[in-house]
């Protein structure tokens, strides 16, 4: 599911020339309020239905060095869900399709009256499950991964 589109702009590239390594994670941020807005929380219905989600944890991988102008998109992935939270995995792709980075994410659902963790609410857990899931035993490569230096 493809969650946005952009070019790199100016204000995103470093002194090293490329897209800094911030601005990766504000890409997959904006793709995750578009995928709010196709899960039924947008603005009214986060005023509506009292409910938003937060950002629990993410893994971000570069794989590619992104430049000033260069068209990019976010696709989104559903690897798992429960009462309260999106186990979501995203792939930031150029217009070749070659993959430029990845940031898979724990999203959890949160009552904004009580500011606590909620279950989703009906609409919003029929629109998750609904989103396209990657089978358990096929899931990207890049998903799951831990972070550390193997040792010898």
């Amino acid at each position: 599911m493809k969650l946005l589109e952009v070019r790199v702009p100016p204000e995103w590239v470093d002194y090293n020339g490329h897209m800094n390594d911030a601005e990766y994670a504000r890409a997959f941020s904006l793709a995750v309020d578009t995928l709010m807005e196709q899960l039924g929380l947008d603005a009214e219905g986060r005023e509506r239905l009292a409910y938003t989600l937060y950002t629990l944890e993410t893994h971000l991988c570069y794989h590619r060095e992104v430049l000033q102008n260069q068209a990019l998109s976010v696709e989104a992935l559903r690897l798992d869900h429960d009462a309260k939270r999106l186990h979501a995995f995203f792939s930031m792709r150029d217009d070749q399709g070659e993959l430029l980075a990845t940031s898979e994410q724990m999203l959890m659902g949160i009552d904004t009256r009580s500011r606590r963790p909620a279950p989703f609410p009906p609409e919003v857990a029929e629109a998750i499950a609904a989103l396209p899931q990657a089978e358990a035993d096929a899931w990207p490569s890049a998903a799951g991964r831990r972070i550390g230096i193997p040792q010898k």
